[in-house]
């Protein structure tokens, strides 16, 4: 038997109508995403008792952080070189850089082909994809704990080869 979803009461009933709305007023709907999630989360994680329009304040304080967003981001764009801290400057790799980095890959690559293919999927979805461990259980059709295993088999595995050639 169907039921339908519960209604969403209080401020987060607005949660969907203002991703919907600020998508449309901002050039990036990510950015919508995260100004209203990052809203929700601060008001979920405050103590909200004193807000007396919990509505009317998510919506101003969704406004408020998409403006601080896109401020930000537009500070991000116009920043020349010159005006980075040394330390953030970006570097050309050199020779030698690039020949550790290589010979690093190499290390990690065998050490990979050496452990069974679960595992190697495992890694895989983890790193490439960015998966949960439960995701991962999900797509491999094994239980989470067997995930966890593989990974840290896996883990193990390649720590000990980094070890072995002085890594």
């Amino acid at each position: 038997m169907f039921h339908p979803p519960a209604p969403k009461k209080g401020w987060l009933a607005h949660y969907s109508e203002l991703i919907g709305a600020w998508a449309q007023r901002t050039a990036s709907r990510q950015d919508a995403e995260d100004a209203v999630q990052d809203t929700a989360l601060a008001m979920l994680e405050a103590d909200s008792t004193a807000i007396r329009d919990e509505g009317n304040y998510f919506r101003r304080a969704v406004f408020n952080r998409s403006i601080s967003i896109h401020r930000a981001e537009s500070l991000r764009k116009t920043q020349g070189l010159d005006e980075l801290p040394d330390d953030m400057h970006p570097v050309e790799a050199s020779a030698q850089t690039m020949y550790e980095a290589d010979q690093l890959a190499r290390i990690v690559l065998q050490a990979l082909a050496e452990l069974p293919d679960a595992c190697q999927i495992a890694f895989r979805l983890r790193q490439v994809e960015s998966l949960s461990n439960g995701e991962i259980a999900q797509r491999m059709g094994v239980s989470r704990n067997m995930v966890e295993r593989y990974m840290m088999r896996t883990t193990r595995h390649l720590q000990d080869k980094l070890q072995e050639n002085g890594c």
